[in-house]
């Protein structure tokens, strides 16, 4: 049974397209200026899911250069040219200053955790090249009270071993937790594990859900 707000004891996160605007609608505006078709790599990524560039580069078994590689390889069995680095280049967002918001309202009265699967390029865990950018993210990331990275972990998710390590650092119980992210697959193991689950759609719809599962009031909810 997932907890009511009364048995809340920690908000767990994911990061990117949650704390930040999503990273699909980046793919999908490359896509467009490049004539591709809607959601290709998206497509690319659910091919072989476990074992595909992408899943290998968010556990550090490849590095970059040669994530540029695999990854176009596997836009071409589809018949189209993606370099990997074209990727990398698009993957981290903007900021959304209300979700930061609600999460600082959530820190003073929850333990706070942060699962992301992210890769080792760019400046830190926001996977930016952009300075200002990392380090505004950087801020971000040092108010957690703990943070699981895959790339640095070597394991993603949805593994449930992540969210097991997550609970385990927090010293919390499953049951006790929320959790968000913006892919329904990273929260199904967190939903079976007992935590209650928030798939992140919009900044507004992330408000208002979270605000009901934690019993705290945010702007914008």
């Amino acid at each position: 049974m997932a907890p009511t707000p009364a048995d809340v004891k920690a908000v767990i996160w994911d990061f990117g397209g949650v704390f930040t605007t999503s990273p699909f609608d980046a793919f999908n505006r490359y896509e467009a200026e490049h004539g591709l078709p809607h959601d290709l790599v998206r497509r690319i990524n659910t091919i072989n899911p476990d074992t595909n560039a992408w899943a290998r580069l968010e556990r550090a078994e490849i590095d970059a250069e040669t994530f540029d590689r695999v990854f176009d390889e596997e836009a071409r069995a589809l018949g189209h040219s993606v370099p990997g680095r074209d990727i990398l280049a698009i993957l981290s967002g903007s900021l959304r200053p209300r979700v930061v918001d609600a999460f600082k309202a959530c820190k003073a009265r929850f333990k706070v955790g942060c699962i992301t699967n992210n890769a080792p390029t760019g400046r830190g865990p926001s996977m930016t090249s952009d300075a200002a950018k990392a380090r505004q993210i950087a801020e971000v990331f040092s108010l957690f009270d703990h943070v699981i990275e895959s790339s640095k972990a070597g394991v993603r998710k949805p593994d449930p071993r992540i969210y097991t390590m997550m609970c385990e650092a927090l010293e919390v119980d499953p049951a006790a937790c929320v959790y968000l992210d913006d892919l329904g697959m990273n929260l199904k193991p967190a939903r079976a594990m007992g935590m209650a689950t928030i798939k992140v759609t919009s900044e507004a719809q992330l408000l208002a859900d979270l605000s009901k599962a934690v019993g705290l009031s945010f702007s914008g909810a």
